[in-house]
């Protein structure tokens, strides 16, 4: 008896310690740094390899040909640190393309050119072509958050012209392009310059009623440079206008995000000099009120910062009520270009400051019996009334002359 107990036991035991039967070594695995998706121009269409149907027995969908970039890691050339002695004439990245008429056919392509299983637990950054953008990414987005192994700090951004060439970026700073693209954004969110905007965040922006998504706008300058050249804002899942830089700071300041990272020249009227003004600190508020059967919304703005620098030393800052007129004159010009770009979102119909999720939160009976949907929501937008109220505050008062 006490044997079949025992024996019974080490069954029950190891049915429990194979828990690794399904393991896949990293050697075994093409680790996968960063995509870039754009349109398949004829040339690739014609090369595309046959993988996933027959072409005499296809019905292709109705959607152009995509063309994906994939930089997947080679072992034991990533710098992991400072280098020191050679080794740095080597190639830390393989690059390799795939045409399909979807993600999943261009993926299932690109696998049948590597020997190694693709993985994408390290995917550190995926860009869209502006033109796939406009099209519209519904289906991208959606391949992306099925696969488990994707994470959700992945940055996702739409570049300029063909995103291929994003792959191929190598600055002196950073070997490996992805790696560089992801130091860049994360770095930008440090210093202010973008707003925290991951995959995960898109994917619950997206899946809101009143709320459309944004992702940065990036374009290559020279062959070794990637600048941040605004913000792309959607209307549903197509892209429908982008921001210059600076309304990337006005954004922020509408919604309240800190820390403040952006400075500006402005020309102030009655000195008829420029000061730079460096925004600090932000506050937002939000009041909503149902007028003429529309939503108003009125938006309280504390805006604080430094003045940075002025053109000239012909006039002084010690003059009596000098900083006051400037803090007046900022906060006009502020109230001017944050209502500007409230207005272009509107008549795009992308409402990328969540105004519509603040009427589903606060005005839920009116939001059931006029809404309901997106997309109505896209059409009210367009309607609904905008008062921006900020106010200027100059703490710190440290210039040079130019």
């Amino acid at each position: 008896m006490n044997r079949l107990k025992l024996g019974f036991g080490l069954c029950l035991i190891s049915i429990f310690l194979g828990g690794c039967w399904d393991r896949l070594e990293i050697e075994d695995r093409a680790v996968v740094l960063g995509i870039s998706i754009d349109e398949a121009d004829e040339q690739d269409a014609e090369a595309e390899s046959n993988i996933s149907h027959k072409n005499d027995s296809f019905v292709p969908p109705k959607i152009d040909k995509m063309r994906i970039t994939a930089q997947i890691a080679v072992p034991g050339r990533i710098p992991l640190g400072p280098e020191k002695g050679g080794g740095t004439d080597q190639i830390p990245v393989w690059v390799v393309q795939a045409t399909g008429h979807t993600i999943d056919d261009a993926m299932m392509n690109l696998q049948q050119q590597i020997s190694d299983q693709l993985f994408f637990g390290h995917l550190r950054v995926i860009v869209l072509s502006e033109a796939v953008a406009k099209k519209g990414i519904e289906s991208i987005s959606s391949y992306f958050r099925r696969n488990s192994e994707v994470r959700r700090l992945t940055w996702m951004m739409v570049s300029e012209g063909k995103a291929e060439h994003t792959m191929n970026v190598a600055p002196p700073l950073e070997r490996v392009p992805a790696l560089y693209l992801l130091a860049t954004l994360d770095h930008a969110v440090q210093m202010g310059k973008f707003p925290n905007d991951f995959l995960g965040i898109y994917w619950i922006t997206s899946s809101s009623k009143g709320r459309d998504p944004y992702l940065p706008y990036i374009r290559i300058r020279g062959k070794e440079n990637i600048e941040i050249a605004g913000l792309a804002y959607f209307s549903g899942d197509k892209m429908v206008g982008v921001t210059s830089p600076l309304e990337i700071g006005f954004f922020m300041a509408i919604k309240g995000m800190n820390p403040g990272g952006y400075s500006a020249f402005v020309r102030v009227p009655g000195i008829e000099r420029s000061i730079m003004f460096r925004t600090t600190h932000r506050k937002s508020s939000t009041q909503l009120t149902i007028q003429n059967g529309k939503p108003h919304f009125k938006v309280r703005l504390s805006l604080e910062g430094n003045l940075e620098e002025k053109s000239t030393e012909t006039f002084s800052l010690t003059e009596p009520g000098i900083l006051d007129q400037i803090e007046q004159y900022l906060s006009r010009e502020a109230k001017k270009s944050y209502t500007s770009l409230i207005a272009t979102t509107q008549r795009k119909g992308s409402d990328i400051f969540g105004f519509g999720e603040y009427v589903r939160a606060k005005a839920p009976a009116y939001w059931n019996r006029h809404i309901k949907t997106s997309e109505a929501w896209h059409e009210m937008y367009k309607e609904i009334t905008v008062d921006i109220e900020p106010i200027l505050k100059i703490r710190r008062v440290g210039m040079k002359s130019s």
